[in-house]
């Protein structure tokens, strides 16, 4: 397996989790149909998926709840934790937590887009300036 290229999320507007991942997350629109809108971000893509949609791509099992509990945590490597929420939170993102200081030498926040989909950001702690490779 030579790497992770493309995530894809279940979303129920497709419009509005397309102008939150521009918004919020800065990325750049690659793709759109009646069904879906592709953004990317460095090597990866996120495809924004209509719910509706997500059967025929991972049947039989089963499409989860959008209310459900979450399943699932998007790491983006960051220099300054702090300053990055205070973007985030400018540009309407939901906080979930932090920054935090963990165990293991990382300063995180977590946040959520408009369908519940978790995203945290993380900082080394006490090793420079500098994100971790990624």
């Amino acid at each position: 397996m030579a790497g992770l290229g493309a995530i894809t999320l279940f979303v129920s507007d497709v419009d509005r989790s397309k102008a939150w991942y521009q918004h919020v997350l800065g990325l750049s629109l690659v793709f759109e149909d009646d069904n879906s809108a592709v953004v990317k971000m460095d090597n990866l893509v996120v495809n924004l998926l209509d719910r509706g949609e997500a059967p025929e791509l991972i049947a039989p099992a089963p499409v989860g709840r959008p209310d459900g509990a979450a399943r699932a945590l998007f790491t983006l490597w960051v220099v300054d934790t702090a300053g990055v929420v205070e973007q985030l939170r400018k540009r309407g993102a939901t906080i979930v937590n932090g920054p935090l200081d963990r165990p293991w030498n990382m300063r995180t926040a977590c946040f959520a887009d408009p369908d519940g989909h978790l995203w945290e950001i993380a900082q080394p702690i006490n090793q420079g300036d500098e994100a971790p490779p990624g």
